[in-house]
C-alpha cells in the first residue's frame, strides 16, 4: 500500500504534466483590464495572474481528498445506499445530464436564439458548447497522460493505480479527471459567467443552482462506480478554468473573432444573379 503523501502527489503531479504550459503562460501574463480608448486596439491577454491561483485550487483539492478515496468509495458503494431506488434513478438522470445533457442543452439554446434572434440566448448556447468541447479536449489529455485506472476495474481499495501515458492504446485506463464532471462544470461556469454580462443581480440564484447541479452529477459519477472523488475535484477544476479562459476569448480579448461572427451575427441572404438564378450572402454585425 501506497503512503497517504505519495498518493496526492501521484495526483497533483498528473495535473501538473498537462497543466503546467498554462500556468507558466499564465504567471506571465498581464491581469485583464477593463479595454478604455486608449486600449481599443491593444491586444489583451487570454491568460491572467489569478490563473495559477484558480488551477493550484483545485489541483490542491484533488490532492487532499485522494487519501480518503478509497473510504468515499466504500461508503457511497455500501449496499444500503445502492439499493436505494430514488438515488439510483438520480445518478443515471444526472449521468445523463453531465454527458449527452449539457451537449443538447447548449446546442438546443444556441438554436432557439438564432432561430428566434435572442441575441443573448445564442451566444449563451454557442459558448456554453465552446467551453464544453474545449474542456473535454484537456480532460482527454489529463486522462491519457495521467493512466488512472477505474475504480469499477481496478477495485474500492486501490486508487493509486496511476500509470504515466496508460490512457493512450487499446486498454486505456481513463479515470483522472472525470469527464461529466468537466463538462457539468464547464457549463455551469459559463452560464454563471453569461447571464451575469446580462444582468449582474441574476448571479445569486443561478450560480448556485448551475454548480449545485454540477456537484450532482459528480456525485452522480461516483454513485455510479465510475470515477474516484479526486477524479470529480479535479474534472470540476478542468471545467471551471476552461469555461473561464473561452467567456475572456470571447467577451474581453477576441470579441470580434471568426466564429462570433460567422454563427452569431451572420445572416444568410439570397438575391437573384445576372444569369437569372440565385446567389447566397451573408451580412455581419459586429458582436457587441
Amino acid at each position: 500500500m501506497r503512503s497517504l503523501a505519495h498518493r496526492g502527489r501521484a495526483l497533483v503531479l498528473g495535473a501538473v504534466i498537462a497543466l503546467a504550459p498554462c500556468v507558466a503562460h499564465a504567471q506571465s501574463a498581464p491581469p485583464i483590464a477593463t479595454a478604455t480608448a486608449d486600449s481599443v486596439h491593444h491586444r489583451l491577454s487570454l491568460f491572467t495572474r489569478s490563473d495559477p491561483l484558480i488551477i493550484g485550487a483545485f489541483m490542491a483539492g484533488a490532492a487532499a481528498i485522494g487519501p480518503f478515496d478509497s473510504n468515499i468509495a466504500r461508503a457511497i458503494r455500501a449496499p444500503s445506499v445502492q439499493s436505494d431506488r430514488t438515488a439510483s434513478r438520480a445518478a443515471s438522470a444526472f449521468n445523463f445530464i453531465g454527458s449527452k445533457g449539457v451537449v443538447i442543452a447548449g446546442l438546443a439554446t444556441y438554436g432557439i436564439g438564432r432561430l428566434g434572434h435572442v441575441e443573448h440566448v445564442a451566444d449563451l448556447g454557442l459558448h456554453t458548447t465552446e467551453a464544453i468541447l474545449v474542456s473535454a479536449g484537456v480532460t482527454s489529455i489529463l486522462k491519457e497522460l495521467a493512466g488512472r485506472q477505474r475504480p469499477g476495474v481496478a477495485g474500492i481499495n486501490d486508487p493509486d493505480d496511476f500509470k504515466f501515458g496508460g490512457g493512450f492504446g487499446k486498454h486505456a485506463s481513463s479515470s483522472f479527471p472525470s469527464g461529466h464532471a468537466t463538462a457539468a462544470f464547464a457549463t455551469a461556469t459559463l452560464v454563471t459567467l453569461e447571464t451575469h454580462h446580462w444582468k449582474p443581480s441574476s448571479t445569486w440564484y443561478v450560480a448556485p443552482v448551475m454548480f449545485g447541479g454540477a456537484t450532482l452529477v459528480g456525485v452522480a459519477r461516483l454513485y455510479s462506480n465510475a470515477h474516484w472523488a479526486s477524479d470529480v475535484v479535479m474534472g470540476a477544476g478542468v471545467g471551471t478554468f476552461t469555461a473561464l479562459e473561452v467567456y475572456r476569448y470571447n467577451h474581453v480579448t477576441s470579441r470580434h473573432n471568426r466564429v462570433n461572427r460567422w454563427l452569431l451575427t451572420a445572416v444568410p441572404s439570397v438575391s437573384p444573379d445576372v444569369n437569372g438564378g440565385a446567389m447566397l450572402g451573408w451580412s455581419f454585425v459586429a458582436p457587441r
